[in-house]
């Protein structure tokens, strides 16, 4: 594909850098100093509604037929550092929390997601240890969903949340759609390995009112996503020839050694070291 060719007419014949792919094996691409783009992006609506209400990047250019999409390019000045600093953690919380209620506040459409059913699949086929703890997760009884359903981003991880010092912005809308909105609030509580407290404030920003129960759905769903993501990581690993095996580390390791340059999530080892991380990490839960 020419890759200027998916460019607004303004912008070709900028240089264009890759800097990366996602899981979903989609492109991207810097052009010049501000701007990005991606191709092979999916759910274009839902990005194009985010990047509207101002929780996307702003959207400059959209090809359909090469399912691009040009946006601006964010600064980012990392959440995770604002998230984990003591001095700033309230505020990073408050922050998340408006951000994601915003992102939930979203036109929704379509039936909803079924991350247990994708757990189910996934596992069928996982290495012993991850069936192990996805059969736990899934013989659970899941407490009554007890919010109306939204349009959730679906991958809210650290990865796709941009701080520009002002904003968070979430990228790769591709896996949007209709979803508990808890679902979100468990994914980076996940991450970002919040304790109750933490998730209480965040979930009191996201509600506009304090909370001072944890809902039990709550915790329920950051299992359900650990063992979720914990298996689809190592399905990509072994996809990518990862021939298994190897000692899990506890997640903040991982993130620790991430940070350093010593584990890359980007390659087969990465792959399979996360994963056994974010499935360790849902066992002791």
């Amino acid at each position: 594909m020419n890759l200027d060719e998916c460019l607004p007419a303004a912008l070709r014949g900028a240089p264009i850098t890759n800097i990366g792919a996602g899981m979903s094996g989609a492109g991207v691409y810097r052009v010049g100093d501000a701007h990005v783009l991606k191709v092979g992006a999916r759910n274009l609506e839902a990005l194009r509604h985010a990047a509207a209400a101002g929780v996307a990047p702003a959207v400059i250019h959209v090809d359909e037929a090469r399912a691009a999409i040009v946006s601006e390019l964010v600064v980012d000045r990392g959440f995770a550092p604002f998230a984990m600093n003591p001095a700033t953690r309230d505020a990073a919380l408050d922050l998340l929390g408006a951000t994601l209620a915003r992102v939930h506040a979203l036109p929704a459409a379509g039936p909803p997601a079924n991350p247990a059913a994708m757990l189910r699949e996934l596992a069928a086929g996982a290495p012993p240890f991850a069936h192990e703890v996805a059969a736990r997760v899934l013989a659970e009884a899941p407490p009554p969903a007890d919010r109306a359903p939204v349009l959730s981003h679906n991958d809210a991880n650290p990865s796709n949340l941009v701080y520009d010092g002002a904003r968070i912005l979430l990228l790769d809308w591709d896996t949007a759609g209709v979803n508990d909105p808890l679902y979100d609030l468990a994914t980076i509580a996940l991450f970002l390995r919040l304790d109750d407290a933490a998730c209480l404030r965040m979930l009191s920003a996201h509600d506009g009112a304090p909370a001072t129960t944890l809902p039990p759905r709550l915790p329920y769903l950051r299992r359900l996503v650990g063992a979720l993501i914990g298996n689809m990581m190592l399905m990509l690993a072994r996809e990518r020839g990862h021939t298994g095996g190897g000692d899990a580390m506890p997640l903040g390791e991982y993130f620790t050694k991430m940070r350093a340059g010593q584990v890359s999530p980007a390659t087969p080892a990465g792959q399979w070291q996360f994963g056994l991380a974010l499935l360790t990490e849902t066992s002791a839960r």
